[in-house]
């Protein structure tokens, strides 16, 4: 089989290129797409419980540990102790936080929208529901070699 009729390579060829054209933007904005995702990902409101976002993402503590530590310096979040857990913190958006987090969503609505108008509402449908099954193919893998599905990318 050569690999441009795999099911993977297309997936992440596309996946590569979308993240190429996420960076080059954020970038552009002073950040990267994974803070990108990290912002999103904080509730921009009530805050975030710092536990609950590397799960999220799909990232270990210490990745995430290192990048809310670029992302204090750099103002775009605060941490505060959880009024209800003393033991936890909590992470905040600062304004400059969430102007990139509202930039964040609007790139990939951007994209979203761009590609909507490309691909038929039929289309957008199947491509989807081939997704559902290609993730189901997944979960079923994973879950045979004990691995935890449940855990979301990311959210908006």
């Amino acid at each position: 089989m050569k690999r441009e009729e795999t099911v993977d390579y297309h997936i992440k060829s596309a996946w590569h290129a979308i993240s190429r054209m996420y960076n080059q933007q954020a970038a552009e904005e002073g950040f990267t797409t994974a803070i990108g995702f990290v912002l999103i990902n904080i509730n921009s409101t009530e805050g975030t419980p710092a536990t609950k976002i590397a799960p999220k993402l799909g990232l270990e503590t210490r990745s995430l540990t290192r990048m809310l530590k670029t992302m204090e310096e750099k103002g775009m979040i605060y941490k505060m102790p959880d009024p209800i857990d003393k033991r936890s913190v909590r992470i905040f958006l600062t304004d400059e936080g969430k102007k990139k987090k509202e930039r964040s969503v609007n790139t990939i609505k951007e994209f979203n929208d761009q590609v909507r108008e490309v691909v038929s509402e039929e289309e957008l449908q199947d491509f989807f529901r081939v997704f559902e099954k290609i993730q189901l193919v997944i979960d079923q893998v994973q879950t045979a070699k004990g691995i935890d599905v449940s855990k979301p990318i990311f959210e908006l």
